[in-house]
């Protein structure tokens, strides 16, 4: 495979994203429908201080936020391959990268295991997870809690809740402005979202355990199953550099830099996409727009900056860049491929 499969500017002729091929929504998960019952949850809770990827409570002289999530069905893939010991750091990873996307520093960390049955392997292995994170996340594990459910939970389902602190005034505003430059950070590969879509176009042809068709040296398995990115190192120099905004690329894709405002976020230079879309991409016939409503495609977090602070917020950064700009408008537009 080779990474033009995935590229708007290569591919959008073939497909303008509403063709036959396999969608999210047919795999089984509706994001417009989540994100309608997400709505309707907070709604009928009420009095929640929220951004759009923490809820905040006034503490004084400063924020305490609260972030909740999960691993989803990429535990599918860690059961097929009787391999446990990545997935605690994505239930640390999805949690930690929401608070830092909203400028808040993660200190703590809760997790819940529900299970079948007991098994001392799998818990080992998924604590083990939980403890690398830890260490990259900079937070303390609290503990958690395991439950057996056997007619509840089939096999496992793990989530967990991290708690971060902030003063005021280093939360961030949320909302970018038109002539923010956009500094992004590579994705660790497909982290731990799309992996609905992303098992079914795969293992249509494939089973876990061969030899990944873009990289023999791994198997499809290991690939899926490689670990979402801890993005915690980066709340300093954001911080440093005065960054209005933040997105952490996860459910519905590219589309969540709409979070930071309602405005057009042009994408010039995005991070190229690692070898496993390209093969989910050709093995589903995904269209190119689907692709990028769906997964990160090889950039995992995304900042709006004052377009004078860009370069400097980049170069304070082992692997950041600038990769477009904030216009006026109302859409994300990925080399021109409008989502």
């Amino acid at each position: 495979m080779t990474e033009d499969a995935t590229e708007p500017g290569e591919s959008e002729e073939k497909s303008t994203g509403d063709g036959e091929g396999m969608t999210y929504a047919d795999a089984g998960v509706d994001v417009e429908a989540s994100e309608q019952a997400t709505a309707a949850l907070l709604d009928a809770v009420g009095n929640v201080v929220e951004t759009e990827y923490a809820g905040l409570l006034d503490v004084g002289d400063q924020f305490l936020s609260l972030a909740t999530d999960g691993v989803g069905t990429k535990l599918l893939v860690a059961e097929a391959m009787a391999d446990y010991s990545t997935v605690g750091i994505d239930c640390m990873a999805m949690n930690v990268n929401d608070l830092v996307a909203a400028g808040v520093t993660p200190v703590a960390f809760v997790d819940y295991l529900a299970v079948d049955e007991p098994d001392e392997g799998f818990a080992e292995q998924v604590g083990e997870g939980l403890r690398v994170a830890a260490e990259r996340a900079g937070v303390s594990l609290l503990g958690g809690e395991t439950a057996v459910m056997p007619e509840v939970v089939s096999g496992l389902d793990l989530a967990g809740t991290a708690a971060g602190l902030a003063e005021k005034e280093e939360v961030f505003d949320g909302e970018a402005e038109v002539g923010d430059a956009l500094v992004a950070w590579p994705s660790s590969g497909i982290h731990s979202n799309g992996l609905t879509l992303a098992r079914k176009a795969i293992t249509a042809e494939y089973e876990y355990d061969d030899p990944f068709p873009a990289d023999p040296d791994k198997t499809v398995g290991e690939v899926l199953l490689e670990p979402t990115r801890i993005y915690s190192d980066l709340l300093e120099p954001m911080r440093e550099h005065d960054v209005r905004a933040a997105a952490h690329v996860t459910g519905g894709g590219w589309r969540n830099l709409s979070r930071m405002g309602d405005h057009r976020y042009e994408i010039a230079d995005p991070f190229p996409a690692q070898d496993v879309f390209a093969v989910i991409q050709e093995l589903g016939d995904v269209a190119p727009r689907e692709m990028y409503e769906t997964f990160n495609m090889g950039t995992g977090f995304v900042a709006a900056v004052p377009a004078e602070e860009a370069d400097a917020l980049a170069d304070a950064t082992e692997d950041g860049r600038v990769i477009g700009e904030v216009e006026e408008g109302d859409c994300v537009a990925v080399r021109g491929m409008e989502l």
